[in-house]
Formats: structure tokens, C-alpha cells, sequence
């Protein structure tokens, strides 16, 4: 019961908190303004990419709690969890492509090395981060690349 307790409440938190910083930073008519390369999402898709992608964050962060709540891993996935939360201020908030750059580059960086941290000690949680990796990258290059066209 612990265990699922535990699960469940990494993932509203994480989820929550996502939601909240979110509708706390709508994309409004500056981002609309911005020149878009070619592969520009539409804006429909980030919200349920991002609660997916929070879901497996909070399960990842669920297991290394349980496993080691003081250990370096566990330390990893808050910081990188702080540096997600902090891309959306900066970025759409602030109105700052090269701000979002400050932000994302060491957030992807985390998140690969999280991987790599886990994969051998908790390998369901480095390949649950695989995804977020994925998406983080392209969230990086669509980044660098409203930095570069405007």
C-alpha cells in the first residue's frame, strides 16, 4: 500500500505542478509572433505529451524514492525536475528564447546522465525517462531554433 501511495503521489505532484506552471505561463501573442521552423508542432500536441511524459517522471521518481530517497540518483531527479519547472517561466514567461536555452541545455544534460545513473542500478526508470530524453531534445533544437530565426 505504501508503494502505491508513494507512486501516486509523485505523479500528482509532478503532474500538478506541470499543470499549474503551465496555464501560469499560456503561450500568448509574442509566441504566436515568432518566427517557426518547418517542424513546429502545433500547439494542440505539448499538452498531452507533457502530462504523459510527467506520469513517467513521477513513476521514475516514485521507485527512486522508495529505493534511496538520500541517494545522488534521487538528488538528480529533483534537480532536473526543478530545471523543467523553471523552462516554462523562462521561456514563455519571461519571453526569452535565449533565457529557455540557459535552461534546457543543462536540463537535457540531466537528464541524460539520470539515465545513465540508473541504468544499471534501476533500469525501469533510466528507459522511463527515455521518452522525456526524446522529447527534451527536440524541445532543444525548437528552442535553439526560435532563438536562431528571431
Amino acid at each position: 500500500m505504501k508503494k502505491l501511495l508513494v507512486h501516486l503521489l509523485f505523479i500528482l505532484v509532478v503532474v500538478g505542478l506541470g499543470a499549474l506552471i503551465g496555464v501560469s505561463n499560456v503561450p500568448g501573442h509574442w509566441y504566436q509572433s515568432l518566427q517557426k521552423p518547418p517542424f513546429n508542432p502545433p500547439n494542440w500536441i505539448f499538452g498531452p505529451v507533457w502530462t504523459a511524459l510527467y506520469v513517467l517522471i513521477g513513476i521514475a521518481g516514485a521507485r527512486l524514492w522508495l529505493q534511496a530517497p538520500a541517494s545522488s540518483r534521487t538528488q538528480l531527479w529533483f534537480g532536473q525536475m526543478a530545471l523543467n519547472f523553471l523552462w516554462t517561466p523562462a521561456f514563455f514567461g519571461m519571453e526569452s528564447t535565449a533565457l529557455g536555452l540557459v535552461v534546457i541545455i543543462p536540463l537535457f544534460a540531466s537528464i541524460l546522465v539520470f539515465i545513465g545513473k540508473n541504468w544499471q542500478p534501476d533500469r525501469v526508470s533510466a528507459l522511463l525517462f527515455v521518452p522525456y530524453a526524446v522529447w527534451v531534445g527536440f524541445a532543444s533544437l525548437l528552442n535553439l531554433s526560435l532563438f536562431l530565426l528571431n
